[in-house]
């Protein structure tokens, strides 16, 4: 079955719409479908796509750019939306991880023309809990302050926000060294600071788009 499984279904489901040329407005719509779980409806007929990039029986796709792309947003993204709020939502994040330091020293990211490209390339860095978390979000901090000033002059409010994103979960992992919403999930105690946090509830992937976001979304809706 592998053989028969293509990288480009992956890549044009997760990159539907050609935003090179479009307005700030399609930018909103596009970012909250990716990340508020619009494509979670859909992601039941990738299942066994996931189950075969976790045998290592997709690993042909790390030969370009956009192969390994897509197999980053199968182990990456794919199980936060199938499996949200289980322990099986994070178990590939080592693995995509991995790819994504690949593709960082091969040039495979770099060779990424459009800026979601590389902002999924990235992704891993942020997720992936353990050793050298910290210094990963500073980089991710420092690539999404790069980004911004590569940007058209009229999406930088799309960028601005995700730097806001990138530097949050830096102040939650300087903080606490993990993301301490996942310790219910992944049977981890919690010390009584991160119970203080987690009272709280203001949890950095649930934040909501920006005001300006909703009335552009708004009005082409």
């Amino acid at each position: 079955m592998s053989s028969r499984i293509d990288w480009q279904q992956v890549y044009r489901f997760w990159f539907p719409v050609d935003l090179s040329n479009a307005d700030i407005a399609a930018h909103w719509q596009m970012l909250a479908w990716w990340m508020r779980g619009g494509a979670n409806a859909d992601l039941v007929r990738f299942a066994p796509v996931l189950h075969a990039a976790r045998a290592r029986q997709l690993d042909h796709w790390l030969e370009t750019p956009r192969g390994r792309l897509s197999l980053i947003i199968v182990l990456d993204q794919f199980p936060r939306g199938l499996f949200a709020g289980t322990a099986e939502a994070y178990a590939s994040d080592q693995d995509a991880l991995s790819i994504a330091e690949d593709g960082f020293r091969n040039g495979h990211y770099d060779a990424l023309q459009s800026p979601y490209e590389r902002f999924f390339h990235l992704l891993p860095l942020a997720h992936a809990e353990g050793p050298g978390h910290l210094e990963r979000m500073r980089r991710i901090v420092a690539i999404s302050e790069q980004a911004i000033e590569e940007v058209p002059e009229h999406l930088k409010p799309v960028w601005q926000f995700s730097l806001s994103q990138a530097q949050a979960n830096f102040e939650v992992i300087t903080r606490f060294g993990r993301f301490p919403h996942r310790n219910p999930v992944l049977g981890r105690a919690s010390t009584p600071e991160e119970l203080a946090y987690m009272a709280e509830g203001d949890f950095v992937h649930t934040r909501t788009l920006p005001a300006s976001a909703s009335s552009a979304i708004s009005a082409v809706g």
